[in-house]
């Protein structure tokens, strides 16, 4: 009875996927079966230890990978764990078999694009005043913080009885929470008198709408 309680093991072995392997193999070659690779897309990349990478260089090297795609926004920094600069913080090994993506700065038409888009995805109605003034801010901050602004921004228009966000919306916003240039430029030049800073994490409205319509 203490054996049929215990739970049972779900980690597949080394055995056990080489046993597959096989067997995938011999289907492929007696063509009984097609291998359609996946994909695999590993975002924040250079959190990744090189015990990480070493295995990602050994399933590289399997007739069965997918496509793996990294994503990262580092430079050249130390892989994580190790005193060895490499860029992007992942090893050179590593990155001689990759090919990289080019990507350039948006600019503030397209941030516009982006931040309408978000905003209609969170179910806000934003005017186009308001969508340059965003643009603006993404230019000299950065998206993500222009973006982050649009919660806080619906906050203060239905506090005003307004249902669509406006200009005034975004400035009062703007004039409420630093983004992280800002605050770092005046904690460096006021280190000795910095009051205490108060960090605030909006959640996406679009995931409390997810919820009431589930």
């Amino acid at each position: 009875m203490g054996q049929m309680m215990k739970p049972r093991k779900t980690e597949i072995t080394d055995k056990l996927r080489q046993e597959i392997n096989k067997v995938v193999n011999r289907y492929i070659d007696e063509g009984v079966a097609e291998l359609v690779p996946g994909v695999l897309f590993i975002d924040e990349v250079h959190m990744l230890d090189m015990e990480c990478f070493s295995y990602l260089n050994r399933a590289l090297e399997s007739s069965l990978s997918p496509i793996v795609i990294f994503a990262t926004n580092r430079g050249v920094c130390n892989v994580r764990g190790t005193d060895m600069p490499s860029p992007h913080g992942v090893p050179i090994d590593l990155l001689d078999r990759l090919v990289i993506i080019r990507t350039q700065i948006y600019n503030p038409s397209e941030m516009i694009q982006i931040i309408a888009i978000r905003a209609q995805v969170e179910e806000l109605t934003v005017d186009e005043e308001c969508l340059v003034v965003l643009g603006d801010i993404g230019q000299r901050t950065s998206l993500r913080h222009a973006v982050q602004l649009l919660s806080p921004a619906s906050i203060v228009a239905k506090m005003n009885g307004r249902d669509n966000i406006c200009k005034a919306d975004i400035e009062e916003v703007t004039s409420l929470y630093l983004d992280f240039c800002t605050s770092s430029k005046r904690n460096t030049s006021h280190e000795k008198h910095t009051n205490r800073m108060f960090l605030l994490l909006f959640k996406p409205l679009c995931n409390a709408y997810d919820v009431e319509k589930s």
